[in-house]
């Protein structure tokens, strides 16, 4: 009897940590998704549900439009300029919309993933080149045959640019996309075919 008790008690512990796989992702993003819709309806001031996410993405979409438009686009254009020689704000606006264009920009940059040896046990991170050419970079140090390597954190929205040497750089054939949820989800998201 205190056997099968003890079988039940791990069946049914096992059953909860297997509902918590199923539970906690869904709640999470339904609780996400839920103050993202109620935070843009507060923003917007309108009451009905939802409308403040379909003005949003409008607005956004028009801003999109009119942002690549030939006579709004100089315009668009001073306003970056007038950003970028704006002191304190050049630096967080640059970075931000830097950052935005690698990921959905027309000059997406995380296009090319590589392994990385980081040492000789063999232990290998898996990364992005963002730039091959650091000529740009003053120093007594020759960089012609480095890369810039961009490591992104598990579990998180920063990483880590390390300037590594070309020969312990390999290519990597997966699709960068599927690389970069791996690497965000600390590799336990299962690679597509």
């Amino acid at each position: 009897m205190k056997i099968s008790l003890k079988r039940t008690l791990a069946r049914l512990a096992a059953y909860f940590f297997k509902g918590l796989i199923v539970v906690i992702p869904v709640a999470v993003t339904v609780y996400i998704t839920y103050s993202v819709i109620v935070m843009l309806d507060d923003f917007v001031g309108f009451k009905i549900p939802g409308l403040g996410v379909v003005i949003t993405i409008t607005g956004i979409t028009l801003i999109g439009f009119f942002g690549t438009g030939l006579i709004t686009k100089p315009l668009f254009e001073i306003f970056d300029t007038l950003m970028d020689k704006t002191p304190g704000v050049k630096f967080i606006y640059s970075a931000v919309k830097d950052m935005l264009e690698a990921f959905v920009g027309d000059k997406k940059k995380f296009t090319e993933a590589v392994l990385v040896e980081m040492s000789t046990t063999g232990i290998m991170k898996i990364g992005f080149i963002t730039k091959k050419d650091l000529s740009a970079i003053k120093t007594e140090k020759d960089l012609s045959q480095y890369y810039a390597v961009y490591f992104p954190h598990s579990y998180n929205f920063s990483g880590n640019l390390f300037l590594v040497p070309k020969e312990k750089v390999h290519p990597v054939l997966s699709k960068s996309s599927e690389i970069m949820k791996f690497i965000v989800s600390g590799g336990v998201t299962e690679l597509g075919e």
